[in-house]
């Protein structure tokens, strides 16, 4: 007899519909009670055609949640002296509680000179210092919304993480770091990895639970997976003929797992659903 893995399809778009739902329900009751309506400045610098979409995707979901957009489309030799004085602005302006800067910044401007000039009480993406920091020690503050979006899918499909051996392939500030902070507080044991880590196919072998967030297309071969394991893929890369893919090898190795995100619609639509959840939060805080 040989086990038969079934695989659940992690559907991230479905859930992410539900969530916006719920807070659609939760920020009309709100803004009833207090007259405030959840606000969110999103700042684009020059024109690069990824980010023009990944922005106007954030602006959609907004509208579809009752939260105000405050769109600032900047030329692409705007100094970074000129875009801290807008966030010093915005910093400031009552009407916006969440301000979103669509990363990456043309090269004349320090990515993370931008993010410590946002007030941590308004930084929908969750990339503050001290948001990360507040993170790290387990106190209240916003969370990063791509591995806050993980570990709602978890929740929601019933994955638990206690006692399970986690391996994290990607080591940024914006997904690694904060999703293995999350997950050692769910009682997992994890390992953290990379490109550069020695035998990381063998450790991918020994995990019950794999995160890939490294961007490299397909580099998580159907070999590194024991069956059954749990494969959230967080990449977003095109293959040899353009099409979007992750860094796991989906179609190869789907198949060997009990859940399995796709891309698209997996991690991607409930990163931005924790971008509108963040930005909600910002708002009910604001008034306490």
């Amino acid at each position: 007899m040989y086990e038969v893995t079934l695989t659940t399809l992690i559907d991230g778009k479905a859930l992410a519909t539900k969530i916006k739902e719920n807070l659609k329900v939760d920020i009309e009751e709100f803004t009833k009670a207090t007259g405030v309506v959840p606000g969110l400045a999103t700042i684009l610098v020059g024109d690069d055609g990824a980010s023009k979409v990944y922005i106007k995707n954030k602006i959609k979901s907004a509208a579809t949640c009752g939260i105000e957009s405050f769109h600032h489309n900047l030329p692409e030799k705007t100094t970074q002296q000129e875009l801290l004085e807008l966030i010093q602005k915005l910093n400031v302006d009552d009407k916006v509680h969440g301000i979103l800067v669509q990363l990456p910044l043309p090269d004349h401007i320090n990515d993370d000179f931008i993010i410590h000039a946002i007030d941590p009480k308004k930084d929908a993406d969750g990339f503050h210092p001290e948001n990360m920091g507040r993170l790290l020690i387990g106190q209240e503050g916003i969370v990063s919304c791509t591995p806050a979006g993980v570990m709602e899918m978890l929740v929601h499909y019933n994955i638990s993480l206690k006692g399970k051996d986690v391996l994290i392939i990607g080591r940024s500030n914006i997904v690694g770091k904060p999703q293995a902070i999350l997950m050692l507080r769910e009682h997992a044991t994890v390992t953290m990895a990379h490109s550069r880590t020695i035998d990381l196919d063998k450790k991918a072998q020994q995990a019950d639970v794999i995160v890939a967030a490294v961007g490299r297309a397909k580099m998580v071969k159907a070999d590194w997976v024991k069956e059954g394991a749990v494969v959230i893929d967080v990449g977003m890369n095109r293959d040899e003929n353009g099409k979007l893919c992750g860094d796991v090898d989906f179609e190869n190795v789907k198949d060997k797992t009990s859940f399995i995100t796709p891309v698209p619609g997996g991690v991607g639509p409930m990163t931005i659903a924790m971008l509108m959840k963040n930005t909600f939060q910002a708002a009910v805080s604001s008034l306490k």
